[in-house]
């Protein structure tokens, strides 16, 4: 048990004026040699929005949504907020903590998965804020467990494509026509392979594949409206056609779809906690253009954002730490989980990057 001083919510972030886009988009590359002519390829996914990510309203609406939970609950923790790529970056967080005299810190971080990006690249984030802050010998930051099969996180989504089933069947589409995608951030094979603890042996598409996969199987199964199919598909890649990623992209898999019969897809964003631009561009804009090129009536279920269940999750998550709550009574829908809290040697690792030092996990 430990008596924790405070909740860090750890997110990416995201620009808020056209004058943010390339700088944020630096900070995002920062060490991988992406030429500028791509950075303002990608840019016009921004410009489109008037330069300005949904993710940090998401992610403020998201602190207030917790510090009301907080206090409903009568737990008196502040709640302070910090992002990988833009303002308000980690160090500035963690030297308000420090300043207000809360050492020791529970994170929480806005991914559900395992998977290098979303989870360990998180710890060495922590760990590289630390030691910038120059509070190395001040603070203890621990985080909790990756949440992907959590009642909370995976609530908001039963609800939502039952939702969008139903439109479907309103707008006389059966369910026997109507195909569920799920769709989640595509990576490189490597970094998948080696998602999760190694010794799990979950296949070439380690972690991070399996968890999305059984999370879906729930989500189905919950379903009042049998009959639709379903798929796990990836949206957002961004490497070099020489590497391998994960597949199929949504908008293949939609194109294969309307050929085969089908006639309405019910976009699920499962990867996503909140509307990141990969959700507004990626599937709003792209995923339903291409559903309506192939007149396929299509729906894009919601994230969680700041849904009721899913913030009363996240507390349970805190709580869980708070009281040292032993896994037999830790909630997880799948197999796979509870997850773990601290994570095991060899986990998420980056095959290009190799490990760095991360907090709240053993060392490789």
């Amino acid at each position: 048990m430990t008596a924790y001083d405070g909740i860090l919510l750890a997110s990416f972030g995201g620009p808020e004026g056209q004058d943010d886009v390339i700088p944020f988009l630096r900070n995002v590359t920062r060490g991988r040699g992406i030429p500028e002519d791509r950075l303002e390829e990608v840019a016009t996914h921004y410009r489109a929005f008037g330069g300005v990510s949904p993710i940090n309203s998401q992610n403020r609406a998201l602190k207030s949504a917790l510090e009301a939970e907080l206090a409903r609950r009568g737990i008196d923790l502040p709640v302070y907020w910090g992002n990988r790529n833009w303002a308000p970056f980690l160090p500035e967080a963690l030297a308000d903590a420090a300043a207000a005299g809360d050492t020791r810190l529970l994170a929480v971080t806005t991914s559900a998965y395992s998977s290098y990006s979303s989870c360990r690249q998180y710890r060495e984030d922590l760990f590289a804020a630390v030691a910038e802050s120059g509070l190395a010998d001040t603070l203890q930051i621990d985080k909790v467990r990756q949440y992907f099969d959590h009642p909370g996180f995976v609530a908001p989504f039963i609800e939502g494509v039952s939702g969008g089933l139903a439109a479907a069947k309103d707008n006389g589409i059966a369910p026997e026509d109507t195909h569920v995608l799920f769709s989640t951030h595509s990576i490189p094979m490597t970094d998948a392979a080696r998602s999760g603890p190694p010794e799990r042996g979950l296949g070439p598409g380690g972690a991070y594949e399996a968890q999305h996969r059984a999370v879906a199987e729930v989500i189905m199964a919950a379903q009042p409206m049998q009959g639709a199919g379903w798929s796990l598909v990836f949206q957002s890649r961004s490497g070099p056609p020489s590497m391998p990623w994960l597949e199929p992209d949504i908008n293949d898999s939609i194109g294969e779809l309307a050929a085969a019969g089908t006639k309405a897809v019910i976009i699920v964003p499962l990867g996503f906690v909140s509307d990141h631009m990969e959700v507004q561009w990626d599937l709003d804009t792209e995923a339903m253009a291409t559903a309506a090129e192939h007149n396929l009536f299509a729906v894009r279920v919601p994230t969680p954002g700041v849904h009721a269940d899913f913030v009363s999750g996240l507390i349970d998550l805190v709580i869980e730490r708070l009281d040292d709550v032993p896994d037999a009574d830790r909630p997880a829908l799948t197999a796979l989980g509870p997850w773990y809290d601290v994570c095991r040697p060899g986990c998420c690792g980056n095959v290009r990057l190799g490990f760095k030092p991360a907090l709240a996990g053993i060392a490789p």
